[in-house]
């Protein structure tokens, strides 16, 4: 099992480098790391960029991890039903390792975003598509209503722990895929703090405000 998880780990670590907020930017002959908070994520190419760009990069990113765990499922275990974990825990090691390739890409100094356009690749994968309507739909109320992509992000992030717990605690892998789902959740409360330090202060800039 230790092979196929490290196996799992590296397959998930390369497509997780391809950040598509840096090509994204590049297409527009600008680093978008060298722009607004310096992130090479969907949320930063949507200031720096537009619209466009931005839902570029969210749908670029959250496919990189959705696609990999889809296609593992597919061709190795197509005949599982949701009960069935196996293919969950080694889906979880492919998003982890998308994630921290996103996250730490080599080739860009390990500069990269903050995984949460993965995650929602994750949750597309590893959940079903009412789940993920769900999630989508939290996310967006809390961004619509604050105006905080970070609140929205560090609240979505919890819907993985609490999807293995409500729809999979009577399984074998319990435990395991809910310590691999933490590990999600502290990675990207990791990423945020600079963010949660503003949100605390009341100085986190808003969706839609002014650079000023």
């Amino acid at each position: 099992m230790l092979i196929k998880i490290i196996i799992c780990l590296i397959i998930g670590y390369v497509f997780g480098c391809f950040s598509t907020g840096y090509f994204v930017g590049k297409a527009n002959n600008i680093d978008i790391r060298s722009k607004g908070s310096g992130n090479a994520g969907a949320t930063n190419t949507l200031r720096t960029l537009g619209w466009k760009a931005g839902l570029t990069t969210l749908l670029g990113d959250a496919f990189k991890a959705a696609i990999p765990i889809l296609v593992f499922r597919l061709f190795l275990y197509p005949n599982m039903e949701n009960i069935e974990t196996i293919w969950q825990v080694y889906g979880l090691y492919i998003a982890l390792g998308v994630t921290l390739g996103h996250n730490f890409p080599f080739y860009l100094n390990f500069k990269g975003g903050k995984g949460i356009a993965v995650f929602a690749g994750t949750i597309i994968g590893i959940t079903d598509w009412k789940y993920t309507l769900i999630a989508a739909s939290v996310f967006v109320v809390i961004v619509y209503f604050t105006r905080y992509v970070s609140l929205g992000s560090l609240i979505v992030v919890w819907a993985l722990p609490i999807y293995i717990t409500l729809f999979l605690r009577d399984t074998s892998a319990f435990i395991h895929m809910l310590i691999l789902s933490l590990i999600f959740v502290v990675l990207a409360y990791v990423r945020h703090s600079g963010n949660i330090q503003r949100l605390l202060t009341g100085t986190e800039r808003k969706l839609g405000a002014s650079k000023e």
